[in-house]
């Protein structure tokens, strides 16, 4: 028996290999997830390694018919259709008979006799049902999705005589965290100097950055200063003004460039300075223009994009776009408790690669605001709410 290990960036991939060079009746003997690359334990790759074999017997015609009928177990994996609803794409790898292969051979049958069916709870085994449907009521995209099922896949076929609904959620949450683990999460650095915060109007700009001066002053303890540049709004000004006499810091309202390098020269000696934008309707493309002529963004700057956790992913995307001129070091979502769907938030970071700052989740200046993580956002979507609240 000829018996080789191919390493692969997914399994359709690894197939193609296998097929390749060992046939269409090889056996898959083992499979798991493993990690190539990367220097000093980062930027890791994701791959799948996969142990297959070949009987080498005479294909012909004649051998194949002394041959004694051998049973065949079917590893899958599902994959999307045109309206991307996940289906069953079915391998064959040749396994010897047993009580537990039929028992297999019993459950796939049954997956089989529901392929015809279009509802996507009956393509998984019940516990992963589970699971899929949470997704897909957490508006998780389909490609993200079916990614994640053939990882739980793979680890129920593996464990699933001593797995629980528990088990599959803990496995569902550590591929979701680790999917997104390599962008950067959590507090702002205070690398740079100058912190910005943008977005549309009306997502909690100015509430978000009295928190993180909050945060910074007490937490972290920098000696702290206020920017804005929300001159369209009276009532946005003095709102900043008030959470500065609370907090004890200096505010500079800046109308054009000129005021603003004077403020930045005001505040040469403190740690960190921290900027209000005017919330604008992000569909008009003169909005990030009118910032780039009131904000010097060469100098220092670290600019942190708002996005509300109620809006539809379409408009947000459309946001992002918008401010895609503006280098943005991470997001900060608001609205947390006014929304039980958090799937946009997930794909926004997969699509575009950038991590998150923090989460809101009220008006209360610090406290309603959560660190976040790769695990945090994790657990939020796979929670169930009498989860959340008994925990």
């Amino acid at each position: 028996m000829k018996v080789k290990k191919f390493v692969a960036s997914s399994m359709p991939e690894a197939m193609k290999r296998i097929r390749a060079e060992l046939g269409n009746d090889a056996v898959i003997l083992n499979s798991k997830i493993v990690y190539t690359g990367g220097f000093l334990g980062l930027f890791r790759k994701r791959c799948i390694e996969v142990i297959a074999a070949m009987d080498q017997v005479s294909n012909s015609r004649e051998s194949r018919v002394k041959e004694k009928p051998i049973n065949k177990m079917l590893y899958y994996e599902p994959v999307a259709t045109q309206k991307e609803n996940p289906m069953l794409k079915f391998i064959k790898a040749e396994e010897n008979t047993s009580s537990e292969v039929i028992k297999e051979l019993t459950e796939v049958k049954q997956l089989l006799q529901n392929i015809s069916s279009t509802r996507e709870d009956t393509v998984y085994p019940e516990l992963l049902q589970h699971i899929n449907q949470k997704l897909i009521s957490q508006e998780i995209e389909a490609s993200i999705r079916n990614e994640l099922m053939v990882s739980l896949l793979e680890k129920w076929y593996t464990n699933r005589r001593d797995s629980t609904i528990d088990d599959v959620k803990r496995w569902c949450k550590e591929e979701m965290a680790e999917r997104i683990s390599m962008f950067r999460f959590g507090d702002i650095s205070f690398s740079k100097k100058y912190v910005n915060v943008v977005g549309p109007t009306g997502v909690g700009k100015t509430t978000t950055l009295a928190k993180i001066a909050a945060d910074s002053m007490l937490k972290f303890r920098k000696k702290v200063a206020l920017i804005t540049t929300d001159t369209y709004r009276i009532a946005a000004i003095e709102q900043l003004k008030t959470y500065a006499k609370i907090l004890s810091v200096p505010l500079e309202v800046c109308y054009n460039l000129n005021d603003f390098k004077k403020a930045c020269d005001t505040f040469k000696d403190f740690d960190v300075v921290l900027i209000d934008t005017a919330g604008r309707n992000f569909r008009d493309p003169r909005y990030v223009e009118e910032l780039k002529n009131i904000i010097d963004y060469e100098n220092e700057m670290e600019t942190f994009l708002v996005l509300s956790l109620t809006s539809k992913q379409s408009d947000m995307e459309e946001i992002f776009k918008q401010f895609s001129s503006i280098d943005i070091k991470q997001f900060i979502f608001t609205k947390l408790d006014e929304t039980a769907t958090y799937g946009a938030m997930y794909n926004m970071i997969d699509k575009y690669q950038i991590g998150v700052a923090y989460l809101t989740n009220g008006q209360d200046v610090p406290d309603d605001k959560v660190s976040a993580s790769a695990e945090v956002i994790s657990k939020l979507i796979l929670e169930d709410e009498s989860d959340e609240r008994s925990s």
